[in-house]
């Protein structure tokens, strides 16, 4: 075996032509690392942006808990105000998820559209058309354009 090594003569202009190329990949290393360190960082700013949302939901879930544990016997008033902040709760809830495009599916009729919705039960009414939506059992979503979650319904059914 010989030990030969090579040896490659470059042209002074194709010496700099690599230098040049190896400059501007170097300088395009060190931008793509500073784009991932601020993306990172728009990340965890989002991320903390949604649970310090999600724990405005917790907190007003937990006001209404604390209340009924400790006002077992709740006054009328507050039983009929409950669906109200219920509500209220929720649609902040929906609002947070609208906010990073988590969207309600809209049936556009009271026939199921099997793209959107799935069937999960039937029931036997003679005063609607057979296969009419009687009840939405779960609310179906959109993540962006796409189907996170179908509909879940339940349609009629002829005796």
């Amino acid at each position: 075996m010989s030990n030969s090594s090579q040896t490659y003569n470059l042209s002074q202009e194709l010496r700099d032509l690599l230098i040049q190329k190896l400059g501007t990949l170097q300088k395009e290393n060190v931008e793509l690392q500073q784009s991932l360190r601020e993306q990172q960082t728009q990340t965890i700013a989002n991320i903390e942006d949604l649970f310090l949302e999600l724990l405005e939901v917790a907190d007003a879930l937990e006001a209404l808990l604390d209340y009924l544990h400790t006002n077992p016997e709740a006054n009328p008033e507050f039983l009929q105000r409950l669906p109200r902040n219920i509500g209220a709760v929720q649609r902040k809830f929906l609002s947070i998820l609208g906010k990073r495009q988590l969207v309600p599916i809209e049936l556009p009729s009271t026939q199921p559209d099997f793209h959107l919705c799935r069937v999960v039960d039937r029931e036997i009414r003679n005063d609607v058309e057979d296969q009419t939506i009687t009840k939405i059992v779960r609310q179906g979503f959109y993540l962006g354009e796409n189907i996170l979650r179908p509909t879940e319904v339940i349609t009629s059914k002829l005796e």
